[in-house]
């Protein structure tokens, strides 16, 4: 079936847009099929099956893989362990936090003896109101984790050292920093965490970071590195992704991303905690949190077009958009009228439809209902 796109001029912001669509489960849906490296938690990331689907698709030997908006880098992390070069970008210095240290892991044998070595201050003064998150003695440990991650030498061990204590602040095991909370992607304000200890009647326990850290690289490493896994050639970017000079124009081979949802996640919010930890101030406003379908769509077609400069011809983009709104915007339409404008060849939709969405799951809400239960990707070419 041909692609159309149909607009109503008398409504310039209402488009139909009929485009080869192929709905199936392309990739499985459980929660941990991925490598170990994977299993630090983001809000709004996907699974690493959907970058592979198109890795394997598109990529030749060595290609190289770029993400927009690398978030917690799945993209990066798949494209590394299939052997190719990758660029990620991503507003928030976060992402590079979280990503840059699973790019060159060091051994275990060096954290252990990293963690032996370190000596935390304990005697900081503290911020009281983060006791509702943590017993004083393991806010002690975090403070002095924070001063110890502000040092000048900082080398690979230290970087993953900071990556694993920051996806250990808060959750909902004994397996983190904090008492009982959200699940660790999502950081709860003071004082709805007051509301959760008081409904659940607990009072934080201590924990012990360097156990836990120990604990949770165990886990991160688990699983053997391939032979082609690539070390110390990423190209890790803090830009706004409409604007990356960075990158050299046709250089990149194959686009996986997940642009920033309609409305309906504060990314801000979200990683408080965390920024708060890693020392990150980001001005206001410079986080996109798009409100209209009009301003994302304008967004979007700046950061399609730079897309288009960065792209070698024949390359492609897997673009994965969400339905909001109770399922009555598809930004797949909006992410092919943008294309279009930029001189992209929109391909075909892929649904991937998955019976259980681990979100929805926690809202206690139905899939068909509320939460993602589907991913939508939108194929771009550039001929």
């Amino acid at each position: 079936m041909a692609m159309q796109l149909v607009v109503d001029f008398n409504r310039p912001n209402d488009y139909t847009v009929h485009l080869p669509t192929r709905v199936d489960e392309f990739w499985t849906s459980k929660q941990r099929a991925g490598h170990s490296l994977h299993e630090v938690s983001y809000r709004a990331c996907y699974k690493p099956q959907l970058p592979e689907c198109f890795i394997k698709k598109f990529c030749k030997a060595e290609a190289v893989v770029y993400d927009p908006f690398m978030g917690r880098g799945t993209t990066l992390i798949e494209a590394q362990l299939h052997g190719h070069r990758v660029i990620g970008n991503d507003i928030n210095p976060l992402a590079k936090i979280l990503t840059a240290p699973r790019l060159n892991p060091p051994t275990l044998e060096q954290i252990e003896a990293r963690l032996h070595e370190i000596h935390l201050s304990t005697d900081a003064e503290v911020d009281t109101e983060l006791l509702v998150f943590f017993h004083e003695a393991t806010l002690r440990e975090i403070y002095g984790w924070r001063t110890y991650f502000q040092q000048e030498r900082f080398d690979p061990v230290d970087a993953w050292l900071q990556m694993v204590a920051c996806s250990r602040l808060t959750g909902h095991s004994t397996g983190f920093f904090s008492v009982f909370t959200l699940p660790p992607n999502l950081a709860t304000s003071i004082v709805a965490q007051r509301k959760i200890n008081e409904k659940r009647n607990q009072v934080p326990e201590y924990r012990n970071t360097k156990e836990l850290m120990l604990r949770k690289s165990k886990q991160l490493l688990r699983h053997n590195l391939p032979d082609c896994f690539r070390r110390d050639d990423a190209i890790l970017l803090t830009e706004s992704a409409d604007n990356t000079p960075q990158i050299a124009d046709e250089s990149v081979d194959l686009v996986v991303t997940s642009p920033p949802f309609l409305d309906t996640i504060d990314y801000m919010q979200d990683n408080w905690l965390r920024m708060w930890f890693c020392g990150i101030e980001i001005e206001h406003g410079k986080i996109w949190q798009l409100k209209s379908l009009e301003d994302w769509v304008a967004r979007m077609t700046e950061v399609l077009a730079e897309l288009y400069r960065v792209l070698k011809h024949g390359g492609r983009i897997a673009f994965e958009v969400g339905e909001v709104r109770n399922g009555t915007v598809f930004l797949e339409n909006a992410v092919v009228k943008a294309s279009l404008d930029v001189g992209l060849v929109p391909e075909m939709l892929m649904i991937n439809a998955q019976h259980f969405t681990k979100t929805a799951n926690c809202w206690g809400v139905s899939n068909n209902k509320k939460g993602t239960n589907s991913n939508r990707i939108v194929i771009l070419k550039k001929g």
